[in-house]
């Protein structure tokens, strides 16, 4: 599929922030398990801290995204609202850079976290602006494929810093240095986005303020109501993408707590995005064939099987079998959520119904690490909390069974 300019700049900034998801999956929680075993936090309880704060920061982005939705509907402040919290994640993550304990670098997390979850509100929106329906499924497939590939660079570099140690750099100091270099990835990337991608769908600007978003958001969730299609389809994925979203967010905690070694760990995620490369944009070209809906319900079984897999896991290799598994199903089934909302929605309120969106797959992201905390702290092991998720899987399959379209 060739792209055209704003096509492209859309794509880019997928590879962008990608850089920012695979610090979150990958030395983030590594360094801030370090830094809370060193504080003298038991293992365990490092995983439920860890969890508490990922559930912290997406209570916070699930409370805000409708409002903005609201806000962002207006002509001309979708981009405006997008370059704000883009800054608000930009700049936590520089300041996780120069923390030293573990308290204040979880809560410099929560800043970073929320800023780029924020920002990717109204990003995932600009779907509807660049694009018609019928080249959205190969779009999103494209950008979190690339999105994969392009994570692994600035990453790459990070790892090179700290297998190196330029500069007199001591491990955690080059660790960190590496999240500078990553926070100049993701906001190079962003500049295309910010000067090439136009708000084609929008509101008038209204004069009612705060009060006014708040009202219309209740407004929105009324329409919900008398919206099978959209209603039975937000549902099932508050349900499965809470585990795909655990997965992703929990994997090196969880093997922390394992035992497994932080290079293999590292390494074998390497693996995850190399491996959902090819996947991701197979998964856009059979969507065609068979339809977004089948393929997510497929990707949906996948998940079902990690989940056993990693309640079993206990060596190294396992990992590494569990992470290409991951690869295999992670970028087609959020790209083709994200692909298929976006053409069953009204053009002209897309940030606000993506703002629900975000809040039915940001409350799920909720559930899924409070469920592992909840194990970690009860019974010592996150395990139980890996086997729960099966449930969340069959429930959002149940629901989309029930998603009133043509597809099925």
């Amino acid at each position: 599929m060739k792209l055209n300019r704003e096509e492209k700049s859309w794509v880019l900034y997928d590879v962008a922030n990608s850089a920012f998801t695979m610090l979150t999956a990958t030395t983030i929680p590594i360094l801030f398990r370090y830094l809370a075993e060193e504080g003298g936090v038991e293992s365990a309880d490092a995983t439920g801290w860890w969890g508490a704060v990922t559930s912290a920061a997406v209570i916070l982005t699930a409370v805000l995204a409708p409002l903005l939705g609201t806000v962002a509907d207006s002509r001309g402040m979708k981009k405006k609202l997008f370059a704000a919290f883009l800054g608000v994640g930009l700049a936590g993550l520089c300041a996780m850079s120069a923390a030293s304990h573990w308290v204040a670098y979880m809560l410099l997390f929560l800043v970073a976290r929320v800023g780029y979850a924020a920002a990717n509100v109204f990003y995932d929106s600009m779907i509807t602006d660049v694009c018609a329906d019928e080249r959205m499924d190969m779009l999103s497939s494209l950008g979190y494929a690339w999105g994969y590939i392009g994570s692994c660079v600035p990453f790459l570099v990070s790892i090179a810093l700290v297998m190196f140690e330029p500069f007199g750099l001591g491990t955690v100091s080059a660790v960190q240095a590496g999240f500078l270099v990553t926070a100049l990835w993701w906001g190079l990337l962003s500049i295309p986005l910010l000067r090439r991608v136009k708000q084609r769908y929008g509101a008038d600007r209204r004069t009612d303020g705060f009060f006014g978003a708040f009202s219309r958001v209740f407004t929105t969730m009324k329409k919900l109501k008398g919206q099978k299609r959209i209603l039975y389809f937000i549902l099932a994925y508050f349900c499965y993408i809470d585990g795909v979203y655990t997965i992703i967010s929990m994997a090196t905690t969880y093997g922390g707590e394992l035992g497994i070694s932080d290079t293999g760990m590292i390494l074998a995620l390497l693996l995850t995005q190399f491996v959902a490369f090819p996947f991701a944009i197979l998964s856009g070209r059979l969507a065609g064939c068979f339809g977004a809906l089948a393929m997510i319900r497929f990707f949906i079984f996948l998940y079902t099987g990690i989940c056993v897999f990693g309640f079993f896991l206990q060596y190294e290799w396992q990992f590494w079998v569990l992470a290409a598994a991951v690869g295999l199903a992670q970028g087609g089934v959020q790209s083709l959520s994200r692909s298929y909302f976006g053409r069953i929605i009204p053009k002209e309120e897309s940030n606000e119904y993506f703002g629900f969106f975000d809040i039915f797959g940001k409350f799920a992201d909720f559930l899924g690490p409070l469920i592992l905390s909840f194990c970690a702290f009860a019974f010592g092991s996150s395990r139980y909390g890996i086997l729960a998720l099966i449930l969340l899987f069959a429930a959002g399959y149940l629901l989309l069974r029930a998603v009133p379209d043509a597809e099925r």
